[in-house]
């Protein structure tokens, strides 16, 4: 199983935005899914930005996280955006229907 590594930093306008790097997996899910709801619940910030830049590899459970994320800060009022998903990631996001769900920006064109 792979490994994660995954930050939140509060932006000056107060947002919180969340860094993923490596790989989502059951072996690492937890740790994003914490972050998530721990962080939503805790600082209660307008909006939070899930940034996968960095993320290599993302399987069901993770989409699961994201998705827990989203209905978490839909339920204090925040906007959930995702941002930066990779050609593997993104195809994973369109092909669930969650692009929508989850504020998909930052989306590169790959052609499909």
């Amino acid at each position: 199983m792979g490994e994660a590594v995954i930050t939140a930093r509060r932006q000056a306008d107060g947002s919180v935005v969340v860094d993923v790097r490596g790989s989502l997996d059951a072996a690492t899910v937890e740790s994003l899914r914490e972050t998530l709801l721990e962080t939503l619940q805790r600082d209660r910030p307008a909006a939070m930005i899930v940034d996968l830049t960095y993320v290599t590899f993302m399987d069901s459970v993770g989409l699961g996280a994201l998705v827990a994320g989203q209905r978490a800060a839909q339920e204090i009022g925040a906007r959930f955006q995702v941002r930066n998903p990779n050609e593997f990631v993104h195809r994973q996001l369109r092909v669930t229907g969650l692009t929508e769900l989850l504020g998909v920006s930052g989306t590169r064109h790959f052609g499909l």
